[in-house]
């Protein structure tokens, strides 16, 4: 019972310790986030509010710099 719940306190706590977001954007090639991590960019704003981050290899060619 003690190894069911060390199991379970451990698969909680990486649930949490896990960033990212199931939404999508940006023709499912961007992910919603509050920030954008290194290099992305972001041009538009998720149905949810959140920023719309893009990675550099699928960044426009006339907006990259």
């Amino acid at each position: 019972m003690k190894r069911f719940l060390l199991t379970l306190a451990v698969l909680l706590l990486l649930s949490w310790a896990i960033p990212g977001s199931t939404e999508k954007c940006w023709n499912l090639r961007g992910s919603c986030r509050e920030k954008c991590i290194k290099n992305e960019k972001s041009y538009v704003f998720c149905m949810s509010g959140k920023l719309c981050c893009v990675k550099p290899k699928f960044q426009p060619k006339s907006l990259q710099t």
